[in-house]
């Protein structure tokens, strides 16, 4: 699967994970939904020592809270559980993580703001410059959209979620 980025990774071992945290606005649909398909996929091919998984949002809006019902809903029908609770991303997060994926252009602005002396921005992609096939580089916010705005969310990240590890994984040594 040929994705539009590629990643420059340290070699992983399960004494240097992967971290990758995936960030929208509220935490609450697009990036717990990321979180959840990355670490369904991580899960299925027993990487789970070597990659370690987050998600966080821009805001505060919704701390604390699970995943939205709908995006719950959708991932469960394919198989997938989002079990993560809301937070902020916070700039000790730059420096944690080493991948850190954006659903859309304004959250990407809102954490090179964060990286005020530009320390991290060789971390910092659009979920969906990995995505086979992108249309844009948006992952839309479903929030106050119907189902089918969930429906096409899910799909999206999955895909992005696939190349992601494809490209992940001939760093990772057994």
């Amino acid at each position: 699967m040929e994705t539009n980025k590629t990643l420059d990774l340290h070699e992983i071992t399960t004494e240097n994970p992967l971290k990758v945290c995936f960030v929208c606005l509220g935490n609450i649909c697009r990036s717990p939904t990321a979180e959840g398909a990355f670490q369904h996929l991580v899960n299925r091919e027993g990487l789970s020592a070597y990659i370690e998984v987050d998600s966080a949002g821009t805001g505060a809006y919704h701390v604390g809270e699970p995943a939205n019902s709908k995006s719950r809903m959708i991932a469960e029908r394919n198989g997938v559980k989002l079990q993560s609770r809301a937070r902020k991303f916070e700039y000790e997060d730059l420096e944690y993580f080493d991948l850190v994926l954006a659903m859309d252009s304004e959250n990407l602005d809102d954490l090179k703001h964060l990286d005020r002396k530009q320390l991290y921005r060789n971390k910092l992609y659009l979920m969906r410059e990995f995505d086979p096939s992108p249309g844009n580089m948006e992952v839309p916010d479903p929030y106050y959209g119907g189902i089918n705005g969930f429906e096409d969310v899910f799909d999206m990240v999955m895909r992005s979620c696939e190349a992601l590890l494809d490209q992940i994984r001939p760093h990772i040594r057994m």
